[in-house]
């Protein structure tokens, strides 16, 4: 895997261990078997990384690992499935067009899909984290949410409105609101301390924390009701918005023309869903490794063969084109 060493400074200065690798695209539809599970299609539409035994519903007795025949993922041991929703383009006539994603920093070759990391220590102590059991699932954010007050019940969903590709100051909780040169990056980070005992909960949230006070990064402790802490895990996806950077193209009223496939115009309700699927005890070695990018402690794949593990639709959408409404109806406010 490709790494560019300036990046490790931007990216994460007070972490001196992490995984960062690639994941492909495996599909985008209408299934979410974590919060509509059994339902041949959910609300909204996804795009959805990982193992291919992705589906419908995945029973938490069943580890991915278990079902998978390949991943998307890099490190090949990984067929964890990682979903967020689809950014979509709306024009000033109301249609809609699915917005690409493109390959980051070190993955341009990727056809899509997210840079995923694991951060297993933090550089000012030498305390370890536990990884992910067989059959833990969560999810950070919240769809429903449209200001800046509950967007910031989750400290670190944000958008980088890209100068370059390395570009990583200047986040915020809502959509860039000027055209971005290279594209809008979309920072999924989920909570890293866990109750230790439930692998998931009625909400998906509730069994994971964030910790008492700052973040993972600056070592924060965990709440007392989450003493365990978990892996920093972290999706970059990288929108491709430049083909729309025309402001003529905008709204009259300079607004940012930009919706997410739940209906969302703010950016407020950016949220993230993960299905634990590592195979045997190849993420707690990883972590304990102290990895740093490479890890030879795991089984690796090139993006080029991550590329061929697909999945075809369950149930045929029309997904690309314009489009008079978000797929499934969903409403824009």
């Amino acid at each position: 895997m490709l790494w560019k060493p300036i990046l490790l400074a931007l990216l994460a200065p007070t972490i001196h261990a992490l995984l960062r690798f690639s994941c492909s695209q495996l599909v985008i539809e209408r299934l979410d078997p974590l919060v509509n599970p059994g339902i041949s299609q959910s609300p909204h539409l996804h795009q959805i990384i990982g193992g291919n035994a992705f589906n419908v519903s995945m029973d938490p007795a069943i580890s991915p690992a278990d079902q998978a025949t390949c991943t998307t993922c890099t490190f090949s041991e990984d067929t964890s499935n990682y979903w967020t929703a689809v950014l979509f383009f709306r024009a000033r006539n109301g249609t809609f067009k699915r917005v690409p994603i493109k390959g980051n920093s070190g993955f341009e070759s990727s056809s899509g899909g997210m840079t995923v990391y694991y951060t297993p220590t933090i550089a000012s102590t030498a305390a370890k984290v536990t990884a992910f059991k067989k059959g833990f699932r969560m999810i950070v954010g919240n769809p429903s949410y449209r200001t800046e007050a509950e967007a910031k019940q989750f400290r670190q969903l944000t958008y980088t409105c890209l100068q370059t590709i390395t570009t990583r100051t200047g986040e915020t909780l809502d959509f860039p609101k000027k055209p971005c040169p290279v594209g809008v990056m979309v920072n999924v980070r989920f909570p890293t301390c866990w109750d230790g005992v439930n692998l998931d909960s009625p909400d998906h949230m509730s069994h994971v924390a964030y910790p008492q006070s700052g973040t993972f990064e600056t070592n924060g402790p965990c709440p007392a009701t989450h003493p365990v802490k978990v892996p920093q895990l972290f999706y970059e996806v990288i929108w491709d918005t430049t083909k729309f950077n025309d402001k003529a193209l905008w709204p009259e009223d300079g607004s940012q023309p930009f919706v997410w496939s739940f209906g969302d115009k703010t950016g407020y309700g950016n949220h993230g869903d993960y299905v634990f699927g590592w195979k045997g005890d190849a993420l707690q070695k990883a972590m304990d490794s102290n990895c740093n990018i490479n890890c030879p402690q795991l089984k690796t794949q090139s993006i080029a063969t991550g590329n061929k593990c697909a999945q075809k639709q369950k149930v045929p959408e029309n997904i690309d084109g314009w489009l008079t409404e978000l797929p499934g109806g969903m409403m824009v406010q």
